[in-house]
């Protein structure tokens, strides 16, 4: 899709509109699904692999003959006349694919999900023309401010992504070229969930958008209006335990998501929103546990957890915050500690009920 309002900023050829990929996964019958093809994970997700950990990607070739449960040319439900939205932006140098177990969780249970890729700052996007556009590196900042203004500029650009794709759904919903969501989406609810640069993304998103309803950060910075403003609408926030170390002033080796302005701006937005926050903190979890890679490989990414487990705690906290204020669903899982997720804390000051 294509953003004619748009100039590609980050293009070396003059004149280049913003484009970008998504994929649309909406419910479908079963009976339906069960005479299709499952879909694999497609190879943009090896590369994404490669490029955050710097392993030769050949290592993960394997992933194009896992099966997911998605499955092409399928109509939408009928089980429902209309499904709520959610959008997913993804971390930096990463894909759209690289959480099929959050997004196969929702979408089972009643919500469309559109998972985006930015180009530039996503690992690899192709586009159906044959065009491949590839991570562009960030250069060295020598300060740490220096390096903030250009996540504030950057994360800016995602969240105009985030508006243009809700644009284009709000036109489809009334006019689809294919047919295929006329009527279809809940437009009334939104939301939009997001990893590390798309945790962030979903927050500055949240801030100037208030056509999105609700929003889920799994750690993400908070880089643009939202550290100055705070949320109009129900936050989550969840970071792993091995990330919240680095928050702690005695520790002096930090981790390298870490950064000195996060601190203040976290305690900015969760004391400046005006509804509901929720900030928890996930034991045994590093920053790349809130995508599949404790599935996809879990000597690697799962030592001290089940990998299953690991995968469930995502799921299962998304899909409850996203029933609560999407759908209004009371959730007792957000309520507080629970005996099935005892690697999960509520921190008390920052997660407020206010609604």
């Amino acid at each position: 899709m294509t953003d004619q309002n748009r100039d590609e900023t980050l293009s070396a050829a003059p004149g280049d509109k913003r484009e970008l990929m998504i994929n649309v996964w909406y419910p479908v019958n079963p009976d339906v699904a069960k005479q299709k093809p499952k879909e694999p994970y497609p190879d943009e997700l090896g590369e994404a692999i490669s490029l955050v950990f710097g392993i030769p990607k050949q290592l993960f070739s394997y992933l194009t003959t896992i099966p997911t449960h998605v499955v092409q040319g399928a109509e939408i439900s009928n089980a429902e006349t209309k499904y709520p939205v959610l959008l997913f932006s993804p971390g930096i140098r990463s894909t759209r694919f690289q959480s099929m177990t959050a997004v196969e969780e929702l979408v089972s249970h009643g919500y469309i999900v559109v998972g985006m890729d930015h180009p530039y700052s996503s690992a690899k996007v192709s586009f159906p023309d044959g065009r491949v556009i590839s991570y562009t590196p960030e250069p060295e900042f020598p300060t740490s401010a220096e390096l903030y203004e250009n996540n504030v500029k950057g994360v800016s650009i995602r969240a105009a992504d985030s508006r243009f794709v809700l644009d284009t759904l709000t036109t489809w919903n009334t006019q689809d070229p294919n047919g295929l969501f006329e009527g279809k989406l809940d437009l009334e609810h939104v939301g939009i969930f997001g990893h590390s640069y798309g945790g962030a993304t979903t927050a500055e998103t949240l801030a100037q958008d208030p056509r999105f309803k609700a929003g889920v950060s799994l750690e993400g910075g908070f880089w643009g209006t939202v550290s100055h403003t705070g949320l109009q609408q129900p936050f989550m926030y969840m970071m792993t335990g091995t990330t919240a170390e680095s928050l702690k002033p005695s520790v002096t080796k930090k981790d390298k998501v870490f950064y000195t302005e996060f601190a203040p701006d976290l305690k900015s937005v969760m004391t400046k929103s005006q509804n509901d926050t929720y900030y928890l903190t996930v034991d045994k979890l590093f920053h790349q546990s809130f995508t599949d890679l404790a599935l996809i490989s879990p000597s690697l990414f799962a030592k001290n957890i089940d990998p299953v487990h690991n995968i469930d705690i995502t799921r299962s906290y998304v899909r409850a915050f996203f029933d609560q204020y999407l759908k209004v669903e009371p959730q007792p899982l957000l309520k507080g500690a629970s005996p099935e997720y005892p690697e999960v804390s509520f921190d008390p000051t920052y997660t407020k009920k206010r609604s």
